[in-house]
C-alpha cells in the first residue's frame, strides 16, 4: 500500500516509497542509443528494445522500477531505430491512466530547438525542457534505459530530500579492474561528492578497499529548477559535449550540494551473497551470460517476485508444447526457461533460454543458448553457446558453436566463444530497405 513517510524518520526510508516525493517527480529515461557493442543484435533495434529474460525488453526493467516506486509520470527519449521500442511501449505500457496524471511521454528527437538530433545525454533532456516545465515537477529523475536491475527510486528521492541536495547520484562499488568503464566518484564521510572523473584509465580505489571503486550508475535526481538552470548553461557552452558525465556533473560537483546514494540502500531483493544485482548487457558476451544465468536453480535476478513485478507487453500465446517420447527423439527441456508458444518437437534443450514462438524440430540439440522470438531450429541441428536472433530459420543439419573457426566465416563469434546468428547471416533478408 502507498504510504507517506516522514522525512525525519530514517527507518521510513526502508519502506516501499515516499509517495509525496514520487508523485512530485518526473522521470526521463534515455533510450536512444544503439548499443553498438551488441554487434548485429542492434542493426535493426535500439539497445533498450533488445529482448531479455524470455519475455521482456531491456527497457522494461527501468520502466518497472519507476512504476513500482510510484513514479508514473515518465518520458522516454528515443532516437536510433526506435520503431520496435515505440511499438512495445504502445502495446505494453498503455495501462497507465492519464485521468490520474499517469502517463508515458514518447520523446523522439524532434529538432524543436535547432536542426540537430540529440547530441548527448544532457542535450536529450535540454531539448525537452518545454515539456518538463509544463508538467511542473519538483524533482527530475534521469535514468538510462539499457541496464538490468531492480531499484526503489523512492529511497533515492528520500535521501535527496533529507540532505537538501541539488543533485544526488546513485552509486555502486565495482571491482577496480572494471571501473574504467564508469565515472569514478569520490565522497567524504557524509557521502557528499568531492570528486568525479569520467572513465579514467587508472580509476581510484575506495578508501580502505583497494580492490573496489565507487562508480556512477547513470541514475540522477535533480531539483527541477536547478536542472533547468544547468542545462541552459551547458547548452550555451560551445565547448561542451552536452553530456551529463563529461560536462554537467563535473561542473556541479565543486559548486553545489551533490551527494552519493548507495545502490545497496535501494536495491530490491539483494541476493544471498549480499551483492546488489545490476547488469550492463552491452556486449554479446554479457548479454548471453545474463540470460543464461537466469536458468540456474536460484538466479541472482528474481523475476518471480510478486512484490516487485517486471511489467511488459503480454502476448496472447498458447502454452509451450513438448511432443514425442521415443528412444531416439524425446521433446524435453532441462534447466531451461521456455516461453509461451514454444514447440519442442522431439528435441533436447539444456541450460537454455527460449523466448516466445520458438520451434525446435526433431533430433535437434540446443545447449547453453539464447533463442529469441520466432526463431526456428531445423531437424538434427546441434547448437551450443549461441545467441539466435529473432526470426532466424536455422536449416536442417546445421551445426553452430562446435567449430568456432568455421562459425567465424559465416557468423559473429565473440572473444569468449559465443556465436551470434542473425537472419541476414543465414541469407534470410527479413528487412527490406529498397
Amino acid at each position: 500500500m502507498q504510504h507517506e513517510t516522514p522525512l525525519n524518520d530514517p527507518q521510513g526510508m526502508q519502506g516501499r516509497f515516499v509517495s509525496h516525493l514520487t508523485r512530485s517527480t518526473y522521470a526521463i529515461i534515455l533510450a536512444g542509443g544503439r548499443g553498438s557493442r551488441l554487434m548485429q543484435l542492434t542493426d535493426w533495434r535500439a539497445k533498450p528494445a533488445v529482448p531479455f529474460g524470455g519475455k521482456f525488453r531491456i527497457l522494461d526493467f527501468t520502466l518497472s522500477n519507476c512504476v513500482n516506486s510510484g513514479i508514473r509520470r515518465i518520458g522516454v527519449a528515443t532516437q536510433y531505430k526506435a520503431q520496435s521500442l515505440i511499438q512495445h511501449l504502445q502495446r505494453g505500457w498503455s495501462f497507465l491512466d492519464g485521468r490520474f496524471d499517469e502517463f508515458i511521454d514518447l520523446l523522439p528527437a524532434q529538432q524543436q530547438i535547432g536542426e540537430d538530433w540529440y547530441q548527448g545525454t544532457a542535450d536529450a533532456v535540454f531539448q525537452n525542457l518545454d515539456l518538463l516545465r509544463r508538467h511542473g515537477p519538483k524533482y527530475v529523475l534521469i535514468l538510462s534505459g539499457d541496464h538490468i536491475y531492480k531499484m526503489d527510486y523512492g529511497r533515492l528521492l528520500a535521501q535527496h530530500a533529507q540532505t537538501e541536495a541539488d543533485l544526488t547520484i546513485a552509486c555502486m562499488d565495482v571491482p577496480i579492474e572494471e571501473a574504467s568503464a564508469f565515472g569514478i566518484v569520490g565522497v567524504n564521510g557524509d557521502n557528499r561528492i568531492t570528486s568525479f572523473v569520467e572513465k579514467p584509465k587508472n580509476p581510484a580505489a575506495m578508501p580502505g578497499r583497494p580492490d573496489r571503486s565507487l562508480v556512477n550508475m547513470g541514475v540522477y535526481v535533480f531539483n527541477a529548477a536547478f536542472l533547468f538552470e544547468q542545462l541552459i548553461r551547458d547548452a550555451d557552452d560551445p565547448h561542451s559535449d552536452h553530456d551529463f558525465g563529461k560536462n554537467v556533473i563535473p561542473h556541479i560537483i565543486s559548486r553545489y550540494r551533490t551527494f552519493a546514494h548507495s545502490y545497496a540502500d535501494s536495491c530490491v531483493g539483494i541476493p544471498v551473497d549480499g551483492v546488489p544485482y545490476w547488469r550492463d548487457v552491452g556486449t554479446v558476451d554479457a548479454y548471453w551470460e545474463a540470460n543464461i544465468e537466469l536458468t540456474k536453480v536460484s538466479p541472482e535476478l528474481n523475476m518471480y517476485d510478486e512484490e516487485w513485478p517486471i511489467w511488459t507487453h503480454q502476448e496472447q500465446l498458447p502454452p509451450a508444447k513438448f511432443v514425442f517420447d521415443e528412444e531416439d527423439r524425446r521433446g524435453m527441456a532441462i534447466d531451461s526457461l521456455v516461453s509461451g508458444g514454444d514447440i519442442i518437437s522431439g528435441a533436447v534443450v539444456r541450460r537454455s533460454l527460449l523466448f516466445s514462438r520458438v520451434f525446435i524440430h526433431s533430433w535437434a540439440e540446443v545447449e547453453d543458448s539464447v533463442l529469441l522470438p520466432n526463431s526456428e531450429i531445423g531437424r538434427r541441428c546441434k547448437i551450443r553457446r549461441a545467441v539466435i536472433d529473432k526470426n532466424c530459420k536455422v536449416p536442417d543439419d546445421m551445426i553452430i558453436g562446435y567449430d568456432l573457426e568455421a562459425d567465424k566465416k559465416r557468423f559473429h563469434v565473440t572473444e569468449k566463444g559465443i556465436t551470434l546468428v542473425t537472419p541476414e547471416m543465414l541469407g534470410q533478408q527479413i528487412h527490406h530497405i529498397r
